[in-house]
């Protein structure tokens, strides 16, 4: 097969580190530092949102967001993005990966201003708006999870593919981090300049009229990353494997791959046309052969992101909770509106600087020496281990002396999580599926993982609630507790080391390798078969 390759291709996977590849993990990451920083700084502003809209005069403790008020303005994002992985995967192998990733960028920047412009002469009508607009903010962020991984994939070498797809997926940690520490510095200035006392001294004095500048400052924050990065995403060549495979246009491929290498290329232009007459490379997503060559690989991409995001997203927007349970952040009555939101957004910021960020970095440094398959397996056992040392101990966790040992393992759970299968999810589909579905397939699996961030994030913030009415928020009904929905995520993460076993090992291939999309037959290539073996041997 190796006499197959396209010279473009392979001087894409023999190529030394250069100065583009870094280029090419800062625009795509920058796209994922905004992805993060909006999907995650709402959690920061919820308890504020519900002490300026559903104030109760007269109640004990300050207003809240009702459920179902909670769910979509946690959610909807989640929604959003769900549809727009499906949607701008499938676009991204229909028109090419270029032309769309401005469009995304676009989106988001538009969304993110809007988000944080909601209007409305009531509480319904302000998160009502909220919500229309941050669904819109998710859309565009769907679209940047296939099309970022699916670039740098096909722009990477072999030897360092998996670490350069892992640092795209990375600066996710940052934007979660930015998320904190923005909230912290404009909670931090409005709290000095407009002092207000605590909810327990005056109910209303507590929330400053300016609070409600403090949560749409930091929403719209998120669009600067995003907009700072669209003149550089717009002079990026397409991938030559789009190009050139997809496309069919070899000579394209070769000027383009041409001025990024810095060295001549030729076209081979009948190579190209040999190539796109094989069966291999005809086979659709719906059809009997990709069935029979990728159905297992999909099935494990899909399943351990799914499982990997139901509990990752139901710790990451519900942290506040966890942190008031355990009595980090102090009661909410004791405080004004906009200390809380210092409060939340110090403990979280915390967490990302200490685990949530070296847990993505942790990875880049090792994936291609470990392999994706060993980093997943390993993280999903370590993040099944201390949820149940979390969980079955969960009233000795509870007592203020232990505490500082419960945000410990709390934060151990989360560097396995990027250590593990967190970025090795967002890597593997990138690598392992032909280019004429890569997107494709990269965004029905990121698809899936949204719908387990949509369970966890619904599904927690409802089994959490406590049995005991007194310690319950208002209007929600009895849940099993937290103690419970840990074991609960305890027991995910061991089905997803199961799920595992599904995902092929990816690591020093070449991405036609993997795909055995230049294949001429597939019956007799016992090469090919080897390459299809989930566990690495």
């Amino acid at each position: 097969m190796a006499g197959d390759q396209l010279t473009v291709l392979n001087a894409l996977d023999v190529a030394k580190t250069q100065l583009y590849h870094f280029t090419a993990i800062v625009i795509a990451g920058m796209g994922f530092f905004t992805d993060a920083y909006d999907l995650f700084c709402i959690s920061l502003v919820t308890k504020l949102l519900g002490r300026i809209y559903y104030h109760v005069d007269g109640a004990k403790k300050p207003g809240t967001l009702p459920p179902n008020v909670s769910a979509a303005v946690n959610g909807v994002a989640l929604c959003g993005t769900l549809a727009g992985q499906l949607f701008f995967g499938w676009l991204g192998d229909k028109l090419g990966r270029k032309k769309v990733y401005g469009i995304t960028l676009i989106l988001m920047v538009i969304s993110s201003i809007a988000s944080g412009l909601s209007f409305g002469k009531s509480a319904k009508g302000v998160i009502a708006t909220l919500c229309f607009f941050r669904f819109w903010l998710g859309f565009g962020i769907g679209g940047d999870y296939p099309l970022s991984a699916t670039i740098m994939s096909e722009y990477a070498n072999k030897k360092t593919r998996g670490a350069f797809i892992a640092a795209v997926f990375a600066m996710q940690g940052f934007g979660i981090l930015a998320g904190g520490i923005v909230a912290l510095i404009v909670s931090s200035a409005f709290d000095h300049h407009f002092k207000a006392p605590p909810y327990s001294v005056d109910p209303v004095g507590s929330t400053a009229p300016e609070a409600d500048y403090v949560w749409r400052i930091v929403l719209m924050v998120g669009a600067l990353p995003a907009a700072l990065t669209y003149y550089w995403r717009m002079r990026m060549p397409e991938t030559a494997r789009y190009t050139a495979l997809v496309a069919k246009n070899a000579k394209q491929a070769a000027a383009d791959m041409s001025k990024v290498l810095q060295v001549e290329l030729e076209s081979e232009e009948d190579k190209v046309a040999k190539l796109s007459q094989r069966d291999s490379n005809s086979f659709g997503l719906f059809s009997r052969e990709f069935l029979k060559r990728h159905g297992l690989h999909l099935f494990g991409t899909t399943s351990t992101w799914f499982l990997l995001d139901i509990a990752f997203y139901s710790q990451n927007l519900f942290q506040k909770d966890i942190f008031s349970a355990i009595g980090w952040i102090p009661p909410a009555a004791t405080m004004n509106a906009i200390h809380e939101v210092y409060k939340i957004a110090r403990a979280q910021t915390l967490i990302a600087l200490c685990s949530t960020v070296p847990g993505y970095w942790f990875t880049v440094a090792f994936i291609d020496y470990m392999g994706r398959f060993a980093i997943q397996m390993m993280g999903f056992f370590f993040m099944t281990v201390f949820m149940f040392a979390l969980a079955i101990p969960y009233h000795h966790w509870t007592l203020k002396p232990n505490r500082i040992g419960f945000v410990i393992m709390y934060s151990l759970t989360f560097f396995f999580a990027n250590f593990g299968p967190n970025a090795t999810t967002f890597v593997v589909p990138a690598e392992i599926f032909p280019a004429r579905l890569r997107s494709t397939c990269h965004g029905i699996s990121a698809a899936a993982g949204k719908a387990g961030a949509i369970v966890g994030a619904f599904g927690f913030l409802y089994a959490a609630q406590s049995k005991d009415p007194t310690k319950r928020d208002a209007g929600y009904p009895a849940g099993i507790g937290v103690k419970n929905s840990l074991i609960m995520l305890g027991v995910v993460n061991f089905v997803g080391m199961i799920c595992t076993l599904c995902v092929p090992e990816s690591k020093g291939r070449s991405l036609e390798e993997l795909s055995r999309e230049n294949e001429e037959n597939d019956e007799t290539d016992q090469t090919a078969n080897a390459t299809a073996r989930t566990v690495p041997v």
